[in-house]
């Protein structure tokens, strides 16, 4: 199927969701058309790699944007609602202004949590609280190996408790979690050594 097919059809989509009285928002039918138009001006382009906005951050911003929103975490502030709040108030974001003055609200409005995974590696930026939504791997509970990412599996579940947990020197988070079914399910080192167990749900 070509690209020109794969949009034909989605048009198609759009208008029985239409007809079915379940129409897309033009925001999801805008992004669909995004991806497509995406594979046909790059079609060896991964699709998960479409459209991450914080990569159109300079290295400086990006460094800047990530210890804001670490900042504002470790606070217990929502990082995107205290920028809102800067704006509407008109108050100065600090190392943080270039977001409003280069980007706008529509950059602003784009970012999710799972777009963050692709910068793991800062610290963990930004991470999840009791009643957030997450991604497990099947990984956790089965041998799956390193190599072989066909038999890994994602699970959504909620978070339902966070432990810091002190062992003399060692210091990791504990993590229950509650399945759609209804099953919790404990996770050592959430952040440490389980880290690539876990994603932000991929909207």
């Amino acid at each position: 199927m070509t690209t020109d097919e794969i949009e034909a059809a989605l048009r198609t989509a759009f208008k029985r969701c239409d007809a079915a009285s379940c129409p897309l928002t033009d925001m999801q039918k805008q992004i669909l058309l995004q991806i497509v138009e995406q594979i046909q001006k790059n079609p060896s382009s991964p699709v998960s790699d479409i459209a991450n906005p914080l990569d159109e951050l300079t290295p400086e911003e990006l460094e800047a944007f990530l210890q804001f929103v670490k900042a504002e975490e470790e606070q217990n502030r929502t990082w995107k609602v205290q920028l809102l709040n800067d704006w509407l108030l008109a108050q100065d974001s600090g190392k943080v202004q270039f977001i409003r003055q280069r980007y706008g609200l529509q950059w602003l409005n784009r970012v999710e949590s799972y777009h963050f995974d692709k910068y793991s590696y800062f610290e963990e930026a930004l991470q999840f609280k009791i009643g957030d939504r997450i991604e497990v791997s099947n990984a956790l509970w089965e041998w799956i190996p390193e190599d072989d990412s066909s038999q890994r599996e994602w699970f959504p579940c909620i978070v339902i408790k966070v432990d810091e947990i002190c062992d003399g020197d060692d210091a990791f988070t504990s993590c229950l979690i509650r399945f759609l079914n209804g099953t919790e399910y404990e996770i050592q080192g959430i952040f440490e050594w389980n880290r690539y167990n876990w994603r932000w749900p991929q909207k």
